[in-house]
């Protein structure tokens, strides 16, 4: 049986390798470079593997009709098109975002939202993607992710079984990693259905299988590890009150710190599952147990 993992560079994502922790910046940046700078040192400080952002070309991915719907933003009153072209970093942008995290020493990709956008993002050569929920059913989208021959993380929040498994047979499996999701911003602990990691582990053997949480709080993400998770996904965000549509379901430096630091407590607590005698209980054998 071939082994549950996905190699990129020096890295690896799957059974038996530490949980990749992804901080997810996306949006919450608000189209501010030193914001978006400053959530990725913080990334770092927590100690996560990586951020991500998300890339969407307006004209593509805004229904037409809502193109001129006004909007109260904190730059005013504007169209729902020009609000969607405020949030986009361009090229020089991406550049100095590129720079810093190879300078400081994290990895960065993109969630990309339409194929233009895949183009965009390439040109920066990150070491994988990220598929929206939204995205599972784009097979356009899809096939353009696949020609890199990237690995790509895709999501299955809003999907059926069928959907799922109809994207999984399109892709290349040896490049593929699913994420359960829920996409609900923030979602309530009822409808996370963590059992779904164990669900996905068990249909999809060769495939690592992690989690992309919306939720309020860390537990949940904790259990998605102890669940078997092999890569979880968070938002991200300075300060939870900040302006944005993901900030609510967002953890901020300090819970992200603590949530990393207790995934690592997991990891090292879960075992091999193979029963043993540790040398410290050899002096509670001696002291305490009467029948030998």
């Amino acid at each position: 049986m071939l082994k549950r993992e996905i190699i990129f560079g020096d890295r690896f994502i799957g059974d038996g390798h530490p949980v990749f922790i992804i901080a997810e910046i996306g949006i919450n940046h608000n189209g501010d470079l030193d914001i978006a700078k400053k959530i990725i040192q913080g990334a770092k400080f927590a100690g996560c593997d990586a951020v991500k952002f998300q890339k969407r070309t307006p004209e593509i991915c805004v229904p037409k009709d809502q193109w001129n719907i006004e909007r109260d933003t904190p730059w005013g009153r504007m169209t729902y098109i020009d609000y969607r072209h405020k949030v986009e970093f361009d090229k020089d942008e991406y550049a100095e975002i590129d720079k810093y995290c190879k300078e400081i020493g994290i990895t960065w990709f993109a969630s990309c939202w339409d194929e233009p956008s895949v183009d965009f993002i390439e040109q920066f050569n990150p070491p994988l993607y990220k598929t929206a929920s939204a995205s599972l059913t784009d097979f356009s989208l899809l096939g353009k992710h696949k020609k890199l021959n990237k690995p790509i993380i895709m999501s299955t929040g809003m999907s059926t079984m069928e959907e799922i498994d109809s994207a999984i047979s399109f892709m290349d499996k040896h490049n593929l990693l699913i994420a359960h999701a829920t996409s609900a911003y923030p979602c309530k602990n009822e409808e996370l259905n963590l059992r779904m990691i164990d669900t996905l582990r068990k249909k999809y053997s060769e495939i690592p299988i992690g989690y992309s949480g919306h939720e309020v709080g860390l537990a949940p993400t904790w259990a998605a590890v102890a669940l078997g998770a092999s890569f979880v996904e968070r938002h991200i965000t300075l300060d939870r009150a900040m302006w944005g549509t993901d900030q609510a379901a967002s953890v901020e430096i300090g819970g992200m710190e603590r949530l990393v630091s207790s995934i690592r407590d997991i990891e090292l607590a879960l075992g091999d599952g193979i029963k043993k005698v540790y040398d410290s209980e050899l002096g509670q054998i001696k002291k305490l147990r009467r029948v030998k």
